[in-house]
């Protein structure tokens, strides 16, 4: 029981509250009992006063404006509004988003009970009251699940509406909407009466969706775009529930800006990319890729550079750009075909293959070769961008790993062993190498390299018409050829980037040869050549490069290396 002093404080609070209005005055001495006072307690008097201390501790819902809630295990949180008092007909909606676990939600109305009270005593008074209360509460709707769910409703008289929301599992956040005025628009973009997405194409790499236009679209084209999102692990009920499985694999996603054309900062795991008025995220997250792509108000889409024979889920959202509210069609999923086995070029000894890389299509190309005898050299000279080996024994894996300038391996088996030599591109665009296998007695075809194949130059030996630069030598005489050009300062880049390290000088003109020269040093630690290039022109950018030529005649081409002349001596 409560002191007079609590049912003093207990009536001011009233006083202050919004909802004093809809409370009749002799209700309140129900949760207000004084010492004096030693009414029995019934079942209904208990439950509205339990009722009425849920008020006591809930947040005002606010009107016309999406809600972000966030909740505790187990810990219930309420709130609740009021409808506008002299309103004959008052309706409303609520729409709930989960965005991670099912949780518990259900609305409760409070209504004023007809007639008053008749004075008498106090046991007289509050039977009466105990009758009433039965009637003032009652649950309209509860829900439990993941599901975005709204509730319509409409009453006819003033009334009190408590939202108690629950999770059972974990801490977790959703997002509430209230509004009373249905008149003027939605929050939420529409959905079409049938929401589903359909698959109207499926490939090795590629799956191709379309979905019914969204009535918002028609009407609001220039601030409604389609986004899609694709993953390996399953469907998404709510673009706040995709945003929220992403950041809990340890990817930090910026809210709602992965859905529009904004520029941001990328994490480190993101890839950004922007083509043909689409925007593509890629995230990389421990449970394979997760893409955003956001392609306007056009509703068929092929997403391509999948993995062969992988079930990927697909989600489309429409989002409203000038609020940020999206709206879930209903995910489908699909698995890309199997790729076919791949054409297997036969390796022969001593025969050097070329092989040109897509980077695009990221396709894998294959080379085959049954040993004759234990021991097999592998030779690898990459002419352009980088690459990955995979090098597999009789189904065994033996190398993988990736591959820049000359590499060899020198492998030991059996007779008649099988290699399969697998190489694709690492970049973007298309790579190439040269490719040999051989027994390992066998005289390789191309040079012995030295340590390093960087050409040094010397900037106190720098005048305005020489450059002296340096490089390493093998142990092996060979012969060495030194090739200048003159380049400009913005052909540095797409000089050094599309040079073909495995063309020889024949592909340059003959007035960019300086000299050619023999070398060797059975002793590496002096297996080192300078060169003093003269007749240059002053403050002049120069691209030089140094060919090594093996007994077999083939070229290795050292890095190239660019200097420029002093402008004044």
């Amino acid at each position: 029981m409560l002191s007079e002093t609590g049912c003093g404080r207990r009536r001011s609070l009233l006083k202050m509250s919004w909802f004093w209005l809809y409370l009749p005055l002799h209700l309140l001495t129900v949760t207000c009992l004084c010492h004096s006072m030693k009414a029995p307690t019934t079942s209904s008097q208990q439950s509205f006063k339990t009722n009425l201390f849920n008020f006591y501790h809930s947040l005002i819902l606010a009107d016309g404006k999406e809600t972000t809630i966030h909740l505790l295990k187990d810990i219930p949180k309420r709130y609740h509004f009021a409808l506008e008092e002299g309103r004959v007909f008052a309706p409303f909606s609520i729409t709930v988003t989960p965005c991670d676990v099912p949780i518990e939600w259900s609305i409760l109305v409070y209504k004023p009970p007809p007639g008053k009270a008749t004075p008498g005593d106090h046991d007289t008074q509050e039977v009466s009251k105990s009758q009433k209360t039965s009637s003032i509460a009652s649950t309209i709707f509860n829900y439990k699940g993941n599901s975005v769910e709204t509730y319509m409703g409409m009453s006819s008289h003033s009334a009190l509406f408590l939202l108690e929301f629950l999770s059972t599992e974990r801490d977790t956040h959703i997002t509430v909407y209230l509004t009373t005025d249905t008149t003027s628009g939605h929050l939420y973009p529409e959905l079409p009466a049938d929401p589903r997405i359909d698959v109207i194409g499926i490939g090795h790499s590629t799956v191709t969706l379309t979905w019914k236009h969204s009535p918002s679209v028609l009407q609001h084209r220039e601030s409604i775009q389609y986004c899609l999102l694709v993953n390996e692990k399953h469907n998404y009920k709510s673009l706040c529930a995709a945003e929220t499985a992403i950041r809990s694999s340890g990817m930090k996603l910026p809210p709602t800006l992965a859905l529009s054309l904004s520029p941001y900062l990328l994490e480190p795991q993101q890839v950004m990319i922007l083509s043909n008025s689409e925007l593509s995220i890629i995230n990389k997250v421990s449970s394979g890729e997760v893409r955003q792509v956001c392609m306007g108000t056009k509703n068929t889409y092929t997403v391509p550079s999948l993995s062969p024979s992988t079930q990927y889920y697909f989600d489309v959202f429409i989002v409203n750009l000038l609020t940020n509210a999206s709206a879930a069609y209903t995910g489908t999923f699909a698995r890309t075909l199997e790729e076919p086995e791949p054409k297997v070029t036969e390796l022969k000894d001593g025969k050097v293959i070329h092989v040109v890389l897509d980077g695009k299509k990221q396709k894998i190309y294959s080379l085959q070769y049954q040993a004759r005898h234990k021991k097999i050299h592998f030779t690898f000279q990459l002419c352009r961008g980088q690459i990955r080996v995979h090098i597999t024994r009789n189904g065994k894996t033996v190398v993988s790993e990736n591959l820049s300038g000359l590499r060899h391996f020198s492998l030991k088996g059996k007779l008649l062993d099988t290699y399969l030599v697998q190489l694709r591109s690492t970049e973007e665009f298309n790579s190439s190498v040269k490719v040999q296998a051989s027994p390992h007695f066998h005289k390789p075809l191309f040079p012995v390299l030295p340590e390093s194949l960087k050409i040094k130059s010397f900037s106190k030996l720098r005048t305005c018409r020489s450059v002296t630069i340096a490089w390493l030598g093998t142990q092996e005489e060979s012969k060495y050829c030194v090739y200048r050009k003159r380049i400009e300062e913005d052909e540095i880049w797409r000089e050094l980037q599309s040079a073909d390290r495995c063309s020889g000088p024949e592909s340059r003109h003959k007035s960019e040869k300086v000299l050619c020269k023999y070398f060797y040093d059975l002793n590496l630690q002096r297996a080192v050549t300078t060169e003093t290039i003269k007749g240059l022109e002053a403050g002049t950018l120069y691209l030089f490069d140094v060919y090594l030529f093996g007994p077999s005649g083939i070229p290795v081409r050292y890095h190239s290396k660019v200097v420029k002349t002093r402008k004044k001596c």
